[in-house]
């Protein structure tokens, strides 16, 4: 184990200050377009069939196109950030995701809407994998939990924002969807806060950019001073010194292998029970037989959950384990999940809807700050994006699956729904199985841990490691 390094002492026991507010409020601000405009499509979608004649299997198409998108964008974006810096990864991100919102507005057939989707999806997946890998790496140990509920809280309220606007818009004017993508554009305006941030201390010294790093983590910890001793816990750190290049093969390596697998099963199954149920929902209470006015309320009723979801996570996500938290989330939302799909009345839709909502985004919350710390910081972006595109590629064959359940004699409505409590509950049980507790330890104590599986040799033991 190498010399604890004062600077990352400093940093994971930071109390909070001005930096950490301004990051919290930038990435929140980031977060607010990702949602908005990664659920833009599924609130336009009853409205674009009816201006422009789309079935069922084009909005299916065109959802699958989106999440190959984000999964792309989530690996690329994921791996550029860790070669390119964090800083650099969400502004080509945050750039890349508006154009494309813009571009969605001008067409109308289902091939261009795809291609628009896929592009939006590639800076919303790229987005995603850097935002909470970089929230991750400048939050205190014993707040990082709480920053990323707070922010996926903030920016939750894109997606009700949505609902509503849809709701407004579309009901009377269906030809007026174009106006929701052109508001996914002003996303052009966070470049500025963004590009303001600092970059990751631990990516400049995984970097071996040292005295960089100093700098940048005095304006987090005015009082910190290098080579001065510090009150804060030490934790292990060899990042002042340059470590070997990570390379995206070492995610597979020895002593890294089972966390990377973990990751992508968990993000896999959660984000195929999220979306299954989050961008299907408006069309098939539409097609159940709910009149189009009545289904988008409905809807956007049940978006509201969301929001307080997020929120309700953040007094518990850093006094409880991360673990036992998503698998009591994720079995929670499996449970109301099929009790949706069970139901007749409109009350019962709008409740469980909601419960939905709320529980499933407590679970985001909780997996955002999951999977940061099951990496080292010189692939930390890297496998946040590989779990993140795992579960976006899943959902290119996610929503074919759901349309050809709908359509299937004795299944329908109800087999969808089933569908999805089976894969809430599968990410629950992965977790239950082969999880890690990360509570309370620094992101470097979890990477000088020995290895969870088979042992590892010097020299792979020593990639793993990097930070």
């Amino acid at each position: 184990m190498s010399t604890p390094s004062p600077a990352l002492a400093a940093l994971s026991g930071a109390p909070i200050g001005r930096m950490h507010r301004r990051v919290l409020l930038t990435v929140s601000a980031m977060f607010l377009f990702d949602l908005a405009d990664l659920n833009t499509f599924a609130y336009a979608a009853p409205a674009i069939r009816a201006a422009h004649l789309f079935t069922v299997h084009d909005v299916a198409v065109v959802t699958a196109m989106s999440f190959a998108g984000m999964a792309v964008g989530a690996v690329l974006g994921g791996r550029a950030a860790d070669l390119l810096g964090r800083r650099v990864g969400m502004s080509a991100a945050v750039l890349i995701f508006s154009a494309a919102s813009l571009l969605n507005a001008v067409v109308s057939t289902p091939g261009l809407m795809a291609a628009a989707r896929a592009l939006t999806g590639f800076g919303l997946g790229a987005m995603t994998a850097v935002a909470i890998s970089y929230l991750s790496e400048v939050t205190p140990a014993t707040h990082r939990g709480r920053f990323q509920a707070v922010a996926l809280g903030v920016g939750l309220v894109g997606i009700p924002l949505v609902a509503f606007s849809a709701r407004a818009i579309t009901v009377s004017h269906p030809t007026a969807w174009r106006w929701l993508f052109v508001a996914g554009a002003l996303g052009f305006l966070l470049l500025p806060l963004v590009w303001r941030l600092p970059e990751s201390p631990r990516w400049l010294l995984s970097r071996g950019r040292t005295e960089e790093a100093e700098e940048t983590v005095r304006r987090f910890v005015p009082e910190f001073r290098p080579g001065a001793a510090q009150p804060h816990k030490e934790v292990p750190a060899a990042e002042q010194l340059l470590p070997p290049k990570a390379r995206f093969a070492d995610l597979f390596a020895p002593g890294q292998r089972r966390n990377s697998l973990v990751m992508m099963v968990v993000w896999i199954f959660a984000l195929t029970g999220f979306y299954g149920f989050a961008s299907w929902v408006p069309t098939l209470l539409a097609e159940r037989g709910q009149d189009f006015a009545k289904s988008m309320t409905m809807s956007a009723i049940t978006t509201i959950g969301a929001v307080p979801g997020a929120f309700l996570a953040a007094p518990f996500i850093d006094r409880f384990s991360r673990k036992h938290l998503s698998v009591v989330l994720g079995l929670l939302v499996a449970v109301v999940g099929i009790s949706y799909g069970l139901s007749t009345s409109t009350a019962a839709i709008v409740v469980f809807g909601v419960l939905v909502a709320a529980l499933s985004q407590s679970y985001i919350a909780v997996l955002y700050s999951y999977t940061p710390e099951y990496f080292p910081t010189a692939l930390r972006t890297a496998g946040s994006g590989l779990g993140n595109g795992a579960g976006r590629a899943a959902n290119i064959v996610a929503p074919l699956i759901i349309a050809a359940i709908y359509t299937s004699p004795g299944l329908g409505y109800v087999g969808v729904f089933a569908f999805v409590a089976g894969a809430w509950l599968i990410a629950a049980l992965t977790v239950a199985f082969f999880g890690l507790d990360t509570r309370d330890a620094a992101l470097e104590e979890l990477h000088a841990r020995p290895a969870q599986e088979e042992p590892v040799p010097t020299q792979a033991a020593h990639t793993a490691d990097v930070r």
